[in-house]
């Protein structure tokens, strides 16, 4: 069975470094914990899989999701491995919460020698309007 994945936006984050620096911070034991209000209907499925993060509008980079626990206050941890994957950007749609990811859809986990990702985001988005990236 194919794996499945989320997205999640990096609230307030502006590029890669920002984002490694915020998953260092938060990991505890090899691990960080995202809070979220409701479990998924798919969570089976999502073990193993990757929570990718959305900076400026792309997917940069995904961390691996290991297991689900239930809060006292009644909320969701997203417990994940405090390792972050770069991939190669794509773009993506800002949302709330998190969306399923297909892996079909999932980007490649080979990181990204290309430089692409330290474009600034609007080069980033004219050239990826242009079919360029």
């Amino acid at each position: 069975m194919p794996t499945l994945h989320l997205t999640k936006v990096a609230f307030a984050c502006r590029d890669l470094d920002m984002l490694q620096r915020r998953v260092a911070a938060r990991a505890v034991d090899g691990v960080i914990r995202v809070p979220t209000r409701m479990r998924p209907k798919r969570a089976s499925e999502l073990i193993g899989g990757r929570l990718y993060w959305i900076v400026k509008h792309r997917i940069i980079g995904g961390v691996e999701i290991l297991r689900f626990d239930d809060r006292e206050d009644g909320r969701i941890d997203i417990v994940c491995s405090a390792e972050l994957v770069t991939v190669a950007p794509q773009p993506r749609r800002a949302h709330q919460g998190w969306r399923y990811l297909e892996e079909a859809d999932a980007p490649s986990a080979d990181g990204d020698a290309s430089g692409v990702g330290e474009l600034p985001p609007q080069l980033y988005g004219r050239l990826a309007a242009l079919a360029l990236v």
